[in-house]
């Protein structure tokens, strides 16, 4: 249920981010999903900024994260990681 909740929170994400930042699923391991996300963000807007928006989306499906990091993966690619606080 946790795992389908993400992978609706992500196509969400991806529906309105996109092509702008694409967000992909990399893994759930424990209390912890990491997300690639992808693309020409809006870097005067503030990247974090776009990768938090997903921590909002995932709220409306009953997910609550906490953005925990996000490391450099690429010239146009960030993982961030998310620590999973609640789920419904």
């Amino acid at each position: 249920m946790l795992l389908e909740k993400l992978r609706k929170a992500i196509e969400n994400y991806n529906r309105y981010r996109s092509p702008e930042a694409v967000a992909e699923l990399r893994s759930v391991l424990g209390s912890y999903v990491e997300v690639s996300f992808r693309g020409f963000f809006c870097h005067t807007c503030g990247v974090i900024d776009w990768i938090e928006d997903l921590k909002y989306i995932a709220q409306d499906l009953g997910i609550r994260l906490e953005l925990e990091s996000v490391e450099d993966a690429g010239p146009e690619e960030k993982i961030a990681r998310f620590r999973i606080v609640e789920a419904d």
